[in-house]
Parts: C-alpha cells; structure tokens; sequence
C-alpha cells in the first residue's frame, strides 16, 4: 500500500513545477510593456560616434559632415545641426559652413533603434559661394537627405537594454519630451 502523505507530496511537487513553468513561461506577459527615458546627453554621444560623415553631391563635390548637434522639438521631431565641408578638385581649398535640418522619428524594431524620417534642410549655408550656387546645393541636398539620413540612427539600443528580468523586448514607439526621448518597449513575441 502506498503512503498517502507521499502520494499528496508527490501531486503537490508536480503542481508546483507545472505552476512554475507556467508561470516563467507567461513571465513575458505579466511584465508587460515598459518606457525608457534617453536623454538628450545619451542621444548626443550616440550620434557623436556615427560622424564625421562623407558623401559625394552631383557628382561635382565631397561633402563631409561633422560635429552633430542634436535638438528635439514637440510633435516628435528633431533637428540636427552639423558642420559642413565642401571640397572640389577645382577649389583650392575645402569650403566650409554648416546644414541644418529636421525631421520626424520613428522607431525601427527589426533594427532596435531610432531613426529620422521626411528629413528637410532647415539651413544650408557655405562660406565662399554663391547664393545662386548656395541654392542649388540645398535642393540637391534635400534629394539626397533620405538617403544619408536612413543610415544614421539616432540612438540604437543595445541588447542589454532590451533585456529585464529575463524577458527581451522590443521598441515600438517614440515621443519627444522637454530632456529628451521616451521609448515605449513591448515584450518580444515568441517566433
């Protein structure tokens, strides 16, 4: 015959195991979405690490872009502010200026960071040509936004950061604050 208390203990113990895998395996949903604060400081340094930036305009002038200088405005926005060079073998020496532009965030989940999008060129100023040249340079300059802006994140975010107590998550959406970004993340959905 079988002892009763152990038959109880033995039901009980395999409760709890099937309690605790629930349990871990919900864990995602019961720690549900969270927000993460970035602030402007964070922001900065990240970008400082992605410049200087080179690029070739109309085939004609070497842009370099350096010294970035983020700001975020309401409305989910940012402008950035960058020193600018201009270099053409018909120049005897590189021009030098500065481009601001703007443009609304987005949040990238498959590449887990911030991004810039519908960029425009707030300001294109370069010391030693033309207005006529100036303007031309700004046009060409705001086709080729979305393109150089595309690849410059923001702020990525680091698999660490993801991470919180045990469960991975994802960033799904952006808001500008008066010091900063707030991130909202969601729990990664199994695949």
């Amino acid at each position: 015959m079988t002892d009763p208390h152990a038959r109880r203990r033995r039901i009980l113990l395999a409760t709890l195991a099937v309690s605790g895998a629930a349990l871990l395996a919900s864990c995602a949903s019961l720690l549900g979405p969270r927000e993460v604060d970035l602030p402007l400081s964070k922001l900065q340094s990240s970008l400082d690490r992605r410049f200087p930036v080179d690029n070739r305009m109309l085939e004609l002038f070497d842009v370099r872009l350096t010294r970035p200088q983020l700001a975020v405005h309401e409305g989910d926005r940012v402008s950035l502010t960058v020193d600018a060079t201009v270099a053409q073998s018909f120049l005897r020496r590189p021009l030098a200026g500065s481009l601001a532009f703007s443009g609304r965030l987005y949040v990238d989940p498959a590449r887990s960071g911030v991004f810039m999008a519908e960029p425009r060129i707030e300001r294109f100023a370069i010391g030693g040509l033309e207005e006529s040249v100036q303007r031309q340079l700004a046009r060409a300059a705001n086709g080729l936004m979305d393109q150089l802006v595309l690849d410059i994140p923001v702020y990525t975010f680091r698999m660490d950061e993801l991470r919180y107590a045990g469960v991975q998550y994802v960033p799904t959406r952006i808001a500008t604050t008066p010091s900063g970004l707030r991130v909202s993340l969601e729990p990664a959905q199994p695949r």
